[in-house]
């Protein structure tokens, strides 16, 4: 369920049950994959979001460790002839980050995907006014992290996101998802750990795995974060 460094997570099953996205909660009992996030200690973990997907999922990980919820808003960078194949990401006011592999196999600079990345930069700053227009990013400074997604695929943005957030220093930085594709945890070492509680053979895509991969709008972002 958790490791560290580059290996591979341990996984519960091969065959995840399938999970309402918007109700994670009603599809998998929450102690399940929580239960290696507990902490002790006089500061409150914080779990970070990558919307739009990964909020439900991280307001059940909050409510399950007593810890605060925010967003780390990242976007993938898609590949030209395959939009949804992330070979690349970025996260907050971050550099991108690409797959240098999957570059060089379709024959691809950085430079090629200027547009791409200017236009997800974009889409960020929209995103961080829509869900904090009136504070900044929370501060991860010598805090326990979980950073939360619905699921890897390449594992790209999260490894942007990864990134991001560990050049603000956490004292303990984690990667905490469902389901995630065979390999997609490597060159994830800005974690301190993942934990991945499936990883199966079949994996396919990460709306395979989920009973309701209904897409989240904004508002519905807004309301898992604020939710009493």
């Amino acid at each position: 369920m958790l490791s560290t460094g580059n290996r591979p997570p341990t996984t519960t099953d091969a065959h995840p049950p399938p999970v309402d996205r918007l109700h994670p909660a009603t599809g998998t009992p929450r102690p399940t994959g929580t239960t290696a996030l507990h902490t002790t200690g006089t500061n409150r973990p914080l779990v970070l979001a990558l919307p739009r997907g990964g909020v439900p999922v991280a307001a059940e990980v909050a409510a399950a460790i007593g810890a605060d919820l925010d967003v780390t808003v990242a976007r993938k960078i898609g590949a030209p002839s395959r939009p949804e194949f992330g070979i690349g990401a970025l996260a907050e006011d971050g550099r991108p980050v690409f797959n240098q592999h999957a570059l060089t196999r379709l024959n691809l600079a950085e430079a090629d995907l200027a547009y791409a990345v200017e236009r997800e930069r974009a889409e960020i700053r929209r995103r961080i006014r829509r869900y904090r227009p009136d504070r900044p990013p929370p501060d991860p400074t010598d805090r326990l992290v979980v950073l939360v997604d619905d699921g890897l695929a390449t594992g790209i943005t999260a490894r942007a996101a990864l990134r991001w957030l560990r050049e603000r220093h956490p004292r303990r930085l984690l990667l905490a998802v469902p389901v995630c594709a065979p390999g997609a945890t490597r060159d994830l070492a800005d974690a301190d750990a993942v934990a991945c509680l499936h990883s199966p053979a079949d994996f396919r895509a990460v709306g395979h795995w989920y009973a309701n991969f209904d897409q989240l709008s904004d508002d519905d972002v807004n309301r898992a974060l604020h939710r009493p």
